[in-house]
């Protein structure tokens, strides 16, 4: 009878043992690739991932991170090859291009029942223009705030910070005017088109450039005018980060606006002007955003055998708590309403040290904050630098701005046309 009860309890382990592994061989594997962040963020990704692995029962994810040289060819490899993860880190603009060839899947259906929990700026960034469809989870972004020396705009005779970008300008020329010095670094190596977008002036309509419109022109003008009255500094294209952030910590600049942890370096180096400096969210102009935003999110490619589960797992990572985490990890912002209205990023809301303050503006700000990019063109590089060159020569007085945006127009439609 022993024997019998010992085989007995034997057979119950093993049958127990094969029905476990049976189960979790019948877990659905889902890959998901993140832009590198990997070996700084390792900890943040690999915590959420045991978080979500923990939550399930017939889910195992697997993150894999990609460096951002190799992530777009490894995954046009991996959609021809049949291999391609279930889910896929990408920025704005790539998630436009993927669309648009079809290589991603639209989400719309899948989300519709938790897509209220992300930011109307962020909702705006996911949906393609072209279809009108969802193709992205919002995750992590930045958006640019507005950093002014106070005292400098007091002895220009400005009680308070500009609140629309033509007061921007006004405001800069008459620091100038009053102070001597530069008014506002404007960030204008990154791509002109930006500007026309914040300014809610379409590019392209129609499949043809349109930026050659009366209000193009005026905007165009606007810098030009700025820029010919020293208001811009006169080095603006030549000015990246690094260069606006010595001029404004050297005193040199009265405004520039950048993400709310550019300060660290003045808090450090430059503690006289820190102590001095005001915050305030950059104005919002016709495109109803804020200059300086950018949105990662996470898509599913179209080959894809595991579309539910992989939104699934997208759902986990943007979640509020998972998004929380990471923002903190990394300086960045969340995409979700409720993380943003966190005391992590709330509580400086009043305070008087501009770091604090800009964390929580910057939260504000990013809710209604967009990427303000053109995707799909049918030369994109060739396109915008033409764009930025015409544009260039005529902030700097080298061309008529009407004149410089008709030739600019002109050489991307012949690009348009070639194409069709």
């Amino acid at each position: 009878m022993m024997k019998f009860k010992r085989s007995l309890a034997v057979a119950a382990a093993l049958f127990a043992a094969t029905t476990m592994s049976a189960m979790a061989a019948e877990k659905t594997k889902v890959e998901f690739w993140s832009n590198s962040l990997s070996p700084k963020f390792d900890s943040v990704m690999k915590d959420l991932t045991a978080k979500f692995n923990g939550s399930q029962s017939e889910i195992e994810a697997k993150w894999v991170d990609v460096d951002w040289d190799a992530f777009l060819p490894r995954l046009t490899a991996s959609l021809a090859g049949g291999t391609a993860p279930d889910l896929v880190n990408l920025p704005k603009p790539w998630m436009d291009d993927l669309a648009q060839k079809k290589l991603i899947l639209p989400i719309t259906k899948q989300i519709a029942g938790f897509k209220s929990n992300y930011t109307e700026g962020a909702l705006k960034d996911v949906t393609y223009e072209g279809d009108k469809q969802i193709y992205g989870l919002p995750w992590y972004q930045v958006t640019g705030v507005m950093f002014y020396n106070k005292e400098l705009l007091t002895k220009a005779g400005v009680k308070e910070a500009p609140k629309s970008f033509g007061e921007l300008l006004a405001v800069a020329k008459q620091v100038k005017e009053k102070t001597g010095v530069t008014g506002f670094a404007p960030k204008l190596n990154d791509g002109f088109a930006g500007w026309f977008l914040y300014d809610g002036l379409p590019v392209v309509k129609g499949g043809k450039a349109v930026f050659n419109s009366p209000a193009h022109v005026k905007l165009v003008e606007a810098f030009a005018d700025a820029y010919k009255a020293g208001a811009i500094p006169k080095d603006a294209y030549k000015m990246g980060f690094e260069e606006q952030i010595a001029a404004f910590d050297g005193g040199k600049v009265a405004i520039f606006a950048e993400g709310a942890h550019a300060l660290k370096r003045t808090k450090t180096d430059a503690p006289k002007i820190y102590a001095q400096t005001g915050v305030a969210p950059f104005p919002l102009a016709g495109g109803k955003t804020p200059f300086g935003g950018f949105l990662f999110l996470w898509s599913v490619p179209k080959t894809s055998k595991h579309v539910d589960a992989a939104v699934k797992l997208g759902q986990f990572l943007t979640s509020d708590d998972a998004q929380l985490a990471f923002a903190k990890a990394s300086a960045t912002f969340p995409s979700t309403n409720k993380a943003l209205a966190d005391p992590f990023f709330q509580a400086g809301a009043k305070s008087n040290d501009p770091i604090e303050k800009a964390l929580a503006t910057a939260a504000d700000s990013i809710k209604v904050t967009s990427t303000l990019t053109i995707s799909g063109l049918p030369d994109e590089a060739a396109m915008n630098k033409k764009l930025d060159e015409a544009v260039e020569a005529a902030i700097t007085g080298q061309k008529p701005a009407k004149q410089a945006l008709d030739e600019a127009v002109a050489y991307w439609n012949e690009k348009f046309s070639a194409k069709k």
